[in-house]
Order: structure tokens, then C-alpha cells, then sequence
């Protein structure tokens, strides 16, 4: 199995997901509950999968860029919502910003290669 950038960042985003919806949690911004659960694991799984299971096919090439159109838009949710001011001086904060903008990163990250993937596919096999 070929390991490729693509699935790295699709990785690194499966690993700070959690790691931000728990600074939701602590932070005040969401609720949590068992009800997140049954909506994150499958995320992570599908996304996982998609990295893993199915690099270098079409449906994983479109499995890792939807994951990361989803990571990219962390920051952007946030910073709508005037919360990003109030949790960057709480304790945690930097941590939880950290998780953000690099959720941002591996995300856009994502999608570009995703992209690039998809389009090397498509010149490949002429369609």
C-alpha cells in the first residue's frame, strides 16, 4: 500500500477532529452528549476508510475532499459566530485555536489534493 500526502492530511484531520469537538465541549461551545457520538464516529470512520480503504479510487478522492471542505470550514463556523474572541483568552483556548486553524490547513490541504487526485484520474482514463 502506497502511502501518499493526501491520506497524511486526511489522517492528521481524522486526529484533531476529536481533539476540537472536545474543546467545543469544554469550552461552552457545544453541549456534547451521546447524541455527538453516534455522529462523529461515523464521520471519522467514513473518513478513515476514505484515506485507507479507498486512496487513490474516485469514491476515496471524493470521501477525503468532502472531509476536508467539512475541516475548512472549522474555522470559518467559528469566526461567524464571535466565539473564537472569548475562548482565545479562556484557559485552553490556544490549544483550542491550534486544533482550528490546523483543522483549517490539513483540511484545505485535503481538497486540494483531492482535487488534483480527481483530475489525474479523469486525464488517466480520458474522461
Amino acid at each position: 500500500m502506497k502511502t501518499n500526502t493526501l491520506s497524511i492530511a486526511t489522517l492528521l484531520t481524522i486526529i484533531l477532529l476529536p481533539f476540537h469537538i472536545g474543546g467545543d465541549i469544554a469550552l461552552g461551545f457545544d453541549r456534547g452528549g451521546a447524541g455527538l457520538v453516534y455522529i462523529v464516529v461515523p464521520v471519522l470512520l467514513l473518513l478513515s476508510c476514505g484515506a485507507l480503504l479507498l486512496a487513490e479510487r474516485r469514491s476515496g478522492y471524493i470521501i477525503m475532499f468532502l472531509g476536508g471542505l467539512v475541516a475548512l470550514g472549522m474555522p470559518v463556523i467559528h469566526r461567524n459566530n464571535g466565539f473564537t474572541a472569548t475562548v482565545a483568552r479562556s484557559p485552553g483556548g490556544l490549544f483550542f485555536m491550534w486544533t482550528l486553524v490546523t483543522l483549517g490547513v490539513t483540511g484545505g490541504l485535503a481538497m486540494i489534493l483531492s482535487a488534483r487526485g480527481l483530475w489525474t484520474l479523469r486525464s488517466r482514463t480520458g474522461r
